[in-house]
């Protein structure tokens, strides 16, 4: 992803609202599982990193973009932005520039 695509995606999710929260238990199967069925669906998500998960918000990105082949679009704050395209193409909803 260039910098470009990536401009383009951080613009379409300042206007998203987060869809999960990470917090004390951090990263479990379940709430992976939870992402990686989102991101088929929406392609793009926002997640929250409560105050209470004492993870670092950038090692919580990683972690999530490997186990769900995604990619970390931005980590601003304790919010992580992911996107992954659909895997059938009819189903892509974000065309990258």
């Amino acid at each position: 992803m260039n910098s470009k695509q990536r401009a383009y995606l951080r613009k379409i999710s300042a206007m998203e609202q987060p869809i999960f929260q990470v917090g004390k238990s951090s990263v479990t199967p379940e709430l992976t599982s939870a992402i990686d069925e989102a991101l088929e669906k929406r392609e793009l998500i926002k997640i929250n990193i409560l105050k209470n998960c004492f993870d670092d918000c950038h090692q919580v990105a990683q972690v999530l973009a490997e186990r769900t082949k995604s990619e970390v679009v931005h980590v601003i704050g304790r919010k992580i932005v992911l996107y992954r395209p659909a895997k059938e193409e009819k189903n892509r909803k974000i065309i990258l520039p």
